[in-house]
């Protein structure tokens, strides 16, 4: 029988082979078409029970296999289940829409919405019913006929486009190598880059050294190679991803995704894909989006541009450079960093070893919100590179399945991800935990060390555990409503309020042991990791607007006349353009989260989610990082209650108030 389809807990991972996903889903996709068969067909009143949490948990077995697979072509993909996932994808959003579409399930949703006000509902099932009524309405559920298979067929050719665009830009990333055979090249790098880039030599059978554009050799190689020549063929070959005269070009696919995007909008009676967006977000308009954005860009521009000509100044008296490109920022910031605060990443990594500050995430979690993690091996992987954990509280309860994956390989896409292959939910009276996973892409360990983060990859590491622990220590009734289902200006906080604690000398001294002596991290260090936190962070900030503002110039106007992504692009960044222009590189190409995540008319949260961690760690420090009182004020009232509430009322419950931004102000050092 197919693994897929029998009843399990974790994934089957090993007993899974790549013919089994399309029978398994046809099939999963036909039981959940029952499932809501069988909620229509009641020939009972409809009630808050046998409609709304009925619909809430139709479709499980679907959601588990759909998890399975869609993870995996993320984390572990291959040209097989690529195809799979092309072939899938019009299924699901055809499935997705026969629910929507549904005239008698709506009829049925309707009706429990309408009498809401007799119902004596708790805030959950308030939410639970209003987001049900509202996600047929927003998807075309009031629509007539013929504008319902309009809107089949755009969301059809939507889930298309989007696959295709990350796997052009997966390829690309693949197809790029600069192979050195000349140890000259390599002046400037560290050993380890050096040492990483010969073993990717090595496992492509070649001499010499190999850079690729993952992160981990991308990043090292911008910032500490010495030959500008080198630094700028690798800069371009990243920047002209799925912008080249080839079958991957991405122009196409992002003109007809922000068309597409609109004419929906426009169908389902919005302006804008962006006024669609919002509207279930805390930011709520464009307008409210784009003042937030304009608010601190001005602050951020004038510190940015400062930046800009100090870094100008610095590298025309180091190399006489007379103009900065964009293959020279890393590479001068770093040493102009070191030479204001003595700090060099190399310096740390050795007391970033990743087993090192996996236990110490591990502790701090321990320490705020009473959490234990074992690594066990009974549980099934996809690879042996990942690792797996049972988590319990300090009285034993059993909290969740954490699965974690840490190292680049040629089936898995760049950047770092938290994922879930299950959500909690409490039903027939039993608390469902949940299975949550991390994938990242770190520095692999080499023949002679261990793997050993950069600062930045350590944060990375404390950003994706913060999203991980939303989702384990949920604590709602419905899945809809669970852990990181929540409002995406509002789903950024507890991963970013996580990175503050790798700036504490308190929870730094808990992990930041040098890998061969074990001697704690010197304060000295800690302070200049501090003092350097806000290093060129006006010119950070100006890159982040940067791309949200990017991001709205696309999904907030009609992109009708829009004819190219290049010039669009440029305008769209005229007010926050730092470097000279590349004529051969454009990041629209490439920017998945907007066009294969679901950052679409969203990427501005993460600097909202800047503004309410910044906050939210300013409570922490006037009562002590390590606070219980405070610790269980924010588990209580933002990592359990998941999209139980608006946001905002969840986070007024912790913090007593509403957010204001200067404290992320005051921490970027902007005031």
């Amino acid at each position: 029988m197919n693994p897929l389809l029998k009843d399990f807990n974790t994934a089957p991972f090993s007993k899974i082979s790549n013919s089994d996903y399309k029978p398994s889903i046809k099939k999963a996709i036909e039981i959940a078409k029952s499932e809501i068969d069988e909620i229509v067909n009641n020939t009972d009143v409809p009630t808050f029970e046998n409609t709304t949490v009925a619909l809430d948990f139709s479709g499980e077995k679907l959601n588990k296999i759909t998890s399975i697979f869609f993870n995996l072509n993320s984390a572990e993909t291959n040209d097989e289940i690529q195809k799979i996932a092309q072939e899938i994808s019009p299924w699901l959003s055809e499935f997705s829409n026969d629910i929507n579409l549904n005239k008698n399930l709506f009829k049925r949703v309707k009706i429990v919405f309408d009498n809401r006000g007799t119902l004596d509902l708790t805030p959950e099932q308030e939410m639970l019913l209003d987001k049900q009524y509202k996600s047929f309405a927003r998807n075309g559920a009031n629509l007539k006929e013929t504008d319902k298979s309009k809107l089949r067929e755009i969301d059809a050719k939507l889930s298309k486009l989007s696959l295709k665009f990350g796997e052009n830009v997966l390829t690309e990333t693949n197809a790029f190598e600069m192979h050195l055979t000349n140890e000259n090249d390599l002046a400037g790098l560290p050993e380890s880059a050096k040492e990483a880039a010969k073993e990717v030599a090595k496992t492509k059978n070649k001499e010499g050294w190999v850079f690729t554009l993952d992160y981990p050799s991308y990043i090292p190689f911008l910032t500490y190679a010495d030959n500008r020549e080198l630094r700028k063929r690798m800069a371009i070959a990243a920047g002209k991803k799925a912008f080249q005269n080839n079958e991957f070009n991405n122009e196409k696919n992002v003109l007809e995704i922000v068309n597409l995007r609109h004419q929906r909008a426009n169908l389902l009676g919005y302006k804008t894909h962006a006024h669609f967006v919002l509207e279930e977000r805390m930011a709520e308009t464009p307008e409210k989006v784009i003042e937030f954005s304009n608010n601190l860009l001005e602050k951020a521009k004038p510190a940015a541009l400062k930046e800009f000509k100090n870094l100008e100044n610095f590298a025309k008296k180091l190399d006489g450079i007379d103009q900065l490109q964009k293959w020279d920022g890393s590479y001068y910031s770093e040493k102009l960093k070191k030479e204001l605060f003595d700090l060099d990443q190399e310096l740390l990594k050795p007391y970033f070893k990743l087993e090192n500050v996996i236990d110490g995430v591990f502790e701090i979690a321990n320490r705020l919100y009473d959490l234990k993690f074992e690594e066990v091996f009974n549980i099934d992987k996809y690879h042996k590179d990942v690792k797996t954990y049972g988590v319990t509280d300090t009285n034993g309860n059993f909290i969740s399945v954490f699965y974690a994956d840490f190292h680049p390989r040629k089936g898995k896409r760049n950047g770092a991800w938290m994922t879930s292959y299950k959500s909690q939910q409490i039903k027939n009276g039993v608390n469902e935990r949940p299975q949550i996973s991390i994938v990242c892409n770190f520095t692999k360990p080499t023949e002679t060390k261990p793997s050993l983060l950069t600062f930045n990859e350590v944060t990375t590491l404390f950003h994706e555990f913060g999203h991980a622990l939303h989702g384990m220590l949920a604590n709602t009734t419905y899945n809809s409503l669970s852990g990181t289902s929540v409002s995406w200006d509002f789903v950024e906080l507890p991963s970013q309020v996580l990175e503050n604690w790798c700036y504490e000398k308190e929870a730094l001294e808990l992990f930041a042991k040098h890998y061969e002596t074990g001697e704690i991290i010197p304060m000295k260090y800690v302070e200049k990791i501090k003092e350097s936190a806000s290093f060129h962070e006006g010119m950070q900030t100006l890159r982040q607007l940067s791309f949200g503002l990017l991001d709205m110039q696309w999904h907030g106007q009609d992109p009708s006349e829009i004819s190219s992504v290049k010039e669009f692009e440029n305008n769209a960044f005229s007010n926050t353009k730092l470097y000279p222009d590349v004529a051969e590189n454009c990041m629209s190409t490439a920017f998945s989260h907007i066009f294969q995540g679901g950052y679409s008319a969203g990427y501005y949260s993460y600097k909202w989610a800047e503004v309410l961690d910044a906050d939210a760690f300013e409570y922490f420090l006037e009562e002590g990082i390590f606070n219980k009182e405070v610790a269980t004020k924010f588990k209580e009232n933002v990592l359990s209650k998941g999209g139980t509430e608006k946001p905002m009322i969840l986070y007024k419950r912790f913090r007593g108030k509403e957010p204001k931004p200067d404290a992320l102000l005051k921490r970027a050092g902007l005031i």
